[in-house]
């Protein structure tokens, strides 16, 4: 999921260098979404692992 945040990033410069800026709003607004899912999911992810109590 971090991939495609980072695709929308990256996509998102090159149509604001390019002059596209409806385009390059929304590829930065689901960017951000994407990025904020990532974090949240990877907190998760790290809390049930704490609780479970498993070492790595």
């Amino acid at each position: 999921m971090l991939k495609w945040a980072v695709t929308f990033l990256v996509v998102a410069l090159i149509a604001a260098l390019f002059g596209f800026g409806g385009i390059a709003s929304a590829s930065a607004g689901i960017a951000q979404i994407l990025f904020f899912v990532f974090i949240a999911l990877f907190v998760i992810a790290l809390v049930a692992r704490a609780f479970q109590g498993k070492t790595p």
